[in-house]
């Protein structure tokens, strides 16, 4: 279990929009040898699906040191269980930054979890890099620069969702279920943005805490508003109750949409009931282990070779291990463009510069781009439909950029 404490591979990464070099450069956690990279996952609680995605990005490491290390440092990737509690977050990063002495924060999982240390991080000028939330506010690289995201932003994911929403029903009426959380809220604002001063008219909303046991009476209340659309905001173990939910009630959406961070086949829509999610619409820039499309893919192949020597026990199913293999890339990559010359400077300065990079997993024609004022990784998703055993891409790829 990772949430001991494990030294496995390398990752590294980087994120702040070139910092300012006022004192004697920070080397914190990095020797000749070795680079302490320090993380935070819900191996536990309400969120426990995602701790995939920090095991394997530990095997990503582990693979990565097996090759030599970044520039003849091994990582020594410490991951710790918050449980996707706020507070046992802010135990766990202290412990990591005042005991472990990482040099950097990465891929911290949740929304709430990341907003209880942002300002902890920039203050104690720690890279806080590419990290485990889509939520818009990572790309404000004016008030948090040691902070940055790597997904798509929610609220750019929601603008996409509500356009095509008015392309195809232009009358309709949208049910909203969201976690009340800056999460969920981004999806909220990102509606509104599109919507206007008709939001009100047009979006019923119903919200839920993350404590919740389940989602049953919001999904009964949004039926009971007429809506003939849904997007459903929320992590994993909800969205599965709320697909098969709104399946078993007989509510039948003209359109259903599901956050890009819930549309696992082997942790979400085959658990709910693979049929009961056919026809719901979602946003992806990662390719989907389950698409048969991908089959003979190169970059697909080569992660089929990584899960079977590093990870043999993760679920190949489930694309938390596709999102935790392209983020470690990434993370690595940065590192690699540090060169020898480490420090938690360089480190934010490196995630700020990544220019046109591929990754194996990432959809053809979506890349990873930064600069020191563009904190939003990727910017690119296409639509993508849940045939029932899994997803089916359409459409062209589609820019997107900060909500904000």
């Amino acid at each position: 279990m990772l949430h001991r404490r494990t030294a496995l591979a390398a990752f590294g990464g980087a994120m702040l929009a070139a910092p300012r070099l006022g004192r004697a450069a920070d080397a914190t956690g990095i020797t000749a040898t070795e680079i302490r990279i320090g993380n935070t996952a819900p191996y536990s609680g309400p969120a426990s699906a995602y701790g995939t995605i920090a095991r394997c990005e530990a095997a990503y490491f582990r693979m990565v040191n097996d090759q030599g290390g970044v520039a003849g440092r091994k990582i020594n990737f410490i991951s710790y269980d918050d449980g996707y509690s706020p507070p046992k977050t802010v135990e766990q990063v202290r412990r990591l930054v005042e005991q472990d002495k990482v040099a950097c924060l990465f891929q911290n999982i949740g929304t709430a979890a990341n907003s209880a240390i942002v300002r902890y991080a920039n203050q104690r000028k720690v890279p806080h890099l590419f990290i485990g939330s889509g939520a818009d506010k990572w790309g404000s690289y004016q008030d948090t620069p040691w902070t940055i995201g790597w997904q798509p932003s929610y609220r750019t994911e929601a603008q996409i969702y509500t356009k095509h929403m008015l392309a195809q029903a232009p009358n309709a009426r949208m049910a909203l279920l969201y976690q009340n959380d800056d999460f969920g809220k981004d999806y909220l604002t990102g509606v509104r943005d599109i919507l206007k001063n008709r939001f009100d008219a047009v979006v019923t909303t119903a919200s839920h805490e993350v404590t919740d046991p389940t989602i049953d009476s919001q999904v009964l209340s949004l039926q009971g508003s007429g809506a003939t659309v849904l997007l459903t905001a929320t992590t994993p173990k909800f969205a599965a109750q709320a697909i098969r939910k709104v399946f078993d009630i007989g509510w039948r959406p003209a359109l259903h949409f599901l956050t890009n961070v819930s549309i696992s086949a082997g942790t979400v829509m085959l658990p709910a009931g693979g049929e009961k999610g056919t026809g719901i619409i979602t946003s992806a820039y990662l390719k989907d282990p389950t698409d048969p499309s991908w089959r003979a893919d190169a970059g697909m192949q080569a992660w089929r070779g990584f899960m079977q020597r590093y990870y043999p026990e993760g679920d190949v199913t489930d694309a938390g291990n596709i999102f935790g293999h392209g983020i470690a890339a990434t993370m690595v990559q940065a590192l690699r463009q540090c060169g020898r010359e480490l420090t938690r400077e360089r480190m934010v300065q490196e995630a700020a510069n990544l220019k046109g990079l591929e990754l194996e997993v990432l959809l053809p024609g979506i890349r990873v781009d930064t600069a020191p004022t563009n904190y939003h990784p990727i910017r690119q998703m296409q639509l993508a439909r849940w045939t029932g055993t899994t997803w089916q891409r359409f459409g062209e790829v589609i820019e997107g950029g900060s909500g904000s």
